[in-house]
């Protein structure tokens, strides 16, 4: 782990990458993906003090990068003083043993420096149990190298007194570690049925669910701050937010919603990481809405976007409805501006399009209700309560035929009070009575 001292001494690394045609797109190395390791390192609390991207046909067996790389990342690790080597490539067991002997410095690739930053930044229980159930799932098949100086207590080899079915070190920890795997599964499936209780709570009160998804420092806390006066912590750094915080968003006058923040999304994430997490994520896949906020000064934003699509699809809430917010837009520079339906430039800290974020939200909800004129009975008044409990009452007409009631139905509500001369609008909401 990176740690810092009191007088907040950087650790000085150097951050290596591979590119190379047998690994898998996604998982190659390039000089974005470098920018970006080199952001983490920041965030973790070290300092890059240089960088080596190698491109050969494939990975070196043993070293990854190939013995003549890995003298000449040495010289630079020499030259720089510096007591930690960064791989932007996952790496085996074997091959972070071979490199650390190489270079003589810690070696750590980027899911471990992933896993490090969210250590560091969890502060519920929650985030703390899924944190450590990520680092002990990316642990336990690596235990074999990290293992590999001990003496098996099988075999002619092994000390005298310690032949026969004695246990080693390495089968110990694989048991403790199973143990406490299983102990943190157990207490997350906990916080999950917590979650069902409060989400079917939220789905008896009719209170729709909007998440913010993203990139990592696309702005989604900034984005809860202007919009709910959250208050949270709010850096222009990246996964600065990791636990989740919900309020309640009063969109317009017939509509409030339930609000939530995400733990940003990065290329690359470790999958244990995605699992571990899932207590917290599968909140999307029960969101009636998705606002996938996209950093727009960003010129990586396309592939940033790409990354947090496929993280969505990945969690099965692909088919939810999404507006794309294009954040920033006061920092935006080039003269194409992003359009479409469902797509709004904003600026989390100007305000700018904001009211029409909060339009296009109404509006992509109202979809999933129907406006239409109830005449209720006054021996049926108690109807109007319950109206005004379940959906959204925009005007009441008291006459002589009954209580005439406009109002936002959904499609549940709808069924039920078909029996009250319900007269469906023949406009949609935009044309009566949304604010457009």
């Amino acid at each position: 782990m990176i740690q810092q001292t009191e007088e907040k001494v950087l650790e000085r690394a150097v951050i290596v990458g591979l590119n190379a045609d047998r690994l898998a797109q996604d998982e190659r190395s390039d000089e974005d993906s470098m920018d970006e390791l080199a952001a983490l390192l920041e965030t973790a609390g070290g300092e890059c003090r240089g960088r080596v991207l190698q491109n050969r046909p494939a990975p070196d067996p043993r070293s990854f990068i190939g013995d003549g790389k890995v003298q000449e990342v040495k010289a630079l690790i020499d030259a720089e003083e510096c007591t930690l080597a960064v791989f932007d490539n996952e790496l085996s067991p074997s091959q972070m043993r071979a490199l650390a002997e190489d270079l003589g410095v810690r070696v750590i690739d980027r899911p471990t420096l992933i896993l490090d930053i969210f250590a560091q930044r969890a502060q519920t229980r929650e985030g703390r149990l899924q944190v450590e159930l990520a680092q002990y799932k990316y642990l336990l098949p690596r235990l074999t190298g990290m293992w590999g100086h001990l003496v098996r207590q099988t075999g002619t080899s092994a000390p005298i007194g310690t032949r026969g079915p004695g246990e080693t070190q390495l089968e110990t920890d694989r048991r403790h570690i199973r143990r406490r795997i299983q102990k943190l599964e157990e207490e997350l499936e906990e916080v999950r049925r917590a979650r069902t209780t409060q989400r079917r709570l939220r789905e008896k009160n009719k209170v729709p669910v909007v998440a913010l998804v993203g990139y990592t420092n696309a702005g989604k806390s900034t984005l809860l701050n202007y919009l709910t006066g959250a208050g949270i912590h709010a850096a222009n750094r990246l996964f600065d937010t990791l636990d989740t915080t919900t309020r309640r968003l009063r969109v317009s006058d017939t509509l409030e919603v339930l609000l939530s923040d995400t733990v940003g999304f990065i290329r690359k994430l470790p999958h244990h990481l995605v699992d571990a997490f899932k207590a917290t994520l599968e909140e999307l896949t029960y969101a009636d809405l998705l606002i996938h906020v996209i950093d727009a000064s960003n010129p990586l934003w396309q592939q940033q976007a790409r990354v947090v699509d496929e993280l969505i699809t990945q969690l099965g809430a692909g088919e939810t409805p999404r507006i794309e917010a294009f954040n920033k837009c006061d920092l935006y520079t080039s003269d194409l501006h992003p359009h479409g339906e469902n797509i709004v430039e904003i600026s989390s800290v100007t305000g700018h399009g904001i009211n029409e974020l909060l339009r296009m939200t109404e509006r992509v909800l109202a979809r999933r209700r129907k406006r239409a004129t109830l005449t209720v009975p006054y021996d049926k008044s108690r109807v109007l309560d319950e109206l005004h409990g379940d959906a959204a009452v925009l005007g009441v007409d008291y006459t002589d035929g009954g209580i005439v009631i406009d109002a936002l139905l959904s499609e549940e509500m709808y069924g039920r009070m078909k029996q009250y001369n319900l007269e469906v609008a023949q406009t949609n909401l935009d044309d009566s009575g949304g604010k457009d």
